[in-house]
């Protein structure tokens, strides 16, 4: 695992030209967020206060969005950068039961950084700048997090099995965002580097789902499965 403060996310005009864009270079990001606030309406919503845990938070848009389906949920966000928290206590002002702790997935494998236990654990395109066996140790870090009966919900890139599969998986990201532009009018930007730019940087390891499915089961989480894919955008999980 790369050290956080040495990724290029340290880098807050990296991290801004990110949110700036990301409708654009996550595929089907809203479609995402929808899948997200379903299964936490069917699994997870009912008349008990519900303590959920955000995992590299970023601005905070992954738990502002569930605070749209459950305006009582109390949240705990983490994220390694200043500068992200920052933005998500902007998002969330109007929101009290928010709970901030800046630490990175290296920070909270070394210590004990999260006193409680919550029905949901969330993260959103975090998680695969981890390799496979920190991605255990994460998993099982969650699983110990949550309450018998929690939920944790990984919304992520993954690599394909095959070398073809991932050359397909790649021109379907090509495709989704320059579609997204030519809707948006935006003709005069270009995103053909972005591709390169993900397989290349050092901070992203990305393991297959099928390795990854297998450690939620072998870590001890059950009902485990992808509840969505569009070539390496995946949506998955399990239950405690």
């Amino acid at each position: 695992m790369s050290d956080f403060n040495t990724s290029r996310w340290k880098d807050s005009a990296f991290a801004q030209q990110y949110r700036d864009n990301a409708d654009v270079y996550i595929v089907e990001r809203q479609r995402l967020f929808e899948i997200m606030r379903s299964f936490y309406r069917f699994f997870i919503l009912d008349d008990k206060p519900k303590n959920v845990i955000d995992l590299g938070c970023g601005d905070g848009i992954i738990t502002a969005e569930l605070l749209s389906v459950d305006s009582s949920i109390s949240a705990t966000l983490v994220d390694g950068s200043e500068d992200m928290l920052n933005r998500a206590k902007d998002r969330l002002n109007n929101f009290s039961n928010m709970t901030y702790i800046q630490a990175s997935f290296q920070d909270m494998l070394k210590a004990d950084l999260v006193n409680r236990q919550f029905d949901l654990a969330v993260s959103s395109q975090a998680i695969h700048h981890l390799n496979l066996n920190e991605k255990k140790q994460f998993y099982s870090l969650i699983h110990t997090c949550l309450h018998s009966g929690g939920y944790f919900l990984n919304i992520d890139v993954t690599i394909a099995p095959t070398s073809d599969l991932e050359q397909w998986y790649m021109k379907l990201w090509q495709e989704w965002m320059d579609d997204k532009l030519m809707a948006t009018g935006n003709t005069d930007a270009t995103f053909d580097d972005i591709i390169q730019r993900y397989k290349s940087l050092s901070d992203n390891r990305p393991d297959s789902l099928d390795d990854q499915l297998a450690i939620l089961r072998e870590t001890g989480f059950v009902n485990v499965d992808c509840f969505y894919k569009y070539g390496i955008f995946t949506v998955f999980g399990g239950r405690k």
